[in-house]
């Protein structure tokens, strides 16, 4: 009796113990996916604002030498490799902000045929940035701090992966621009 006692004990634990191990093997690969998410939506933030900066840069609406610095800071962070995006595309927030900055940019552009458009598009593509940014870097928080956990890394729980890295670039907006 008090064999078949301790045999049930012992298995309830052990399926217990396999529940919140699927579990948590669960949670990182949810946590995974939603981290691919955030990179896919950040990787489509940041193409946006380089477009709408190229446009603007190409729109006719700019003074030739603010125009070139838009579109060289843009196409350098379009071309940039893994190891030197997150500069260019911090130069890229340097140049938008010294363009946008200058004395009655947008009172220039807002007068200007198709420059309110431009305008908001800007506007829209700068603050999805930044929140893309924040979203994703919020993610790798939350995944290493799964992946380091002791039961994670003790059954390699998250396979061969390696801890994500965060997004750190200088995306603050031109002091100008219309936040919320």
């Amino acid at each position: 009796m008090t064999s078949t006692m301790i045999v049930l004990i012992v298995g309830i634990v052990v399926v217990l113990m396999a529940v919140y191990v699927s579990w948590r093997a669960g949670r990182l690969d949810r946590l995974h996916i939603r981290l691919e998410l955030a990179q896919e939506s950040l990787d489509a933030a940041l193409m946006r604002r380089r477009a709408v900066v190229l446009e603007l840069a190409g729109s006719r609406l700019l003074d030739p030498a603010t125009s070139l610095v838009l579109a060289a800071a843009a196409h350098e962070a379009r071309m940039a490799g893994p190891e030197e995006r997150e500069h260019a595309e911090s130069d890229l927030s340097g140049a938008l902000r010294a363009a946008v900055d200058q004395e009655r940019f947008r009172e220039k552009l807002s007068e200007a045929a198709g420059g309110p458009d431009l305008l908001e598009e800007l506007d829209a593509a700068v603050a999805k940035v930044v929140y893309s940014r924040r979203f994703y870097n919020n993610a790798v928080g939350v995944t290493r701090t799964a992946q380091r956990r002791w039961l994670a890394r003790t059954l390699r729980l998250a396979g061969h992966t390696e801890y994500p890295q965060f997004f750190e670039i200088d995306d603050n907006p031109p002091a100008t621009m219309a936040t919320e």
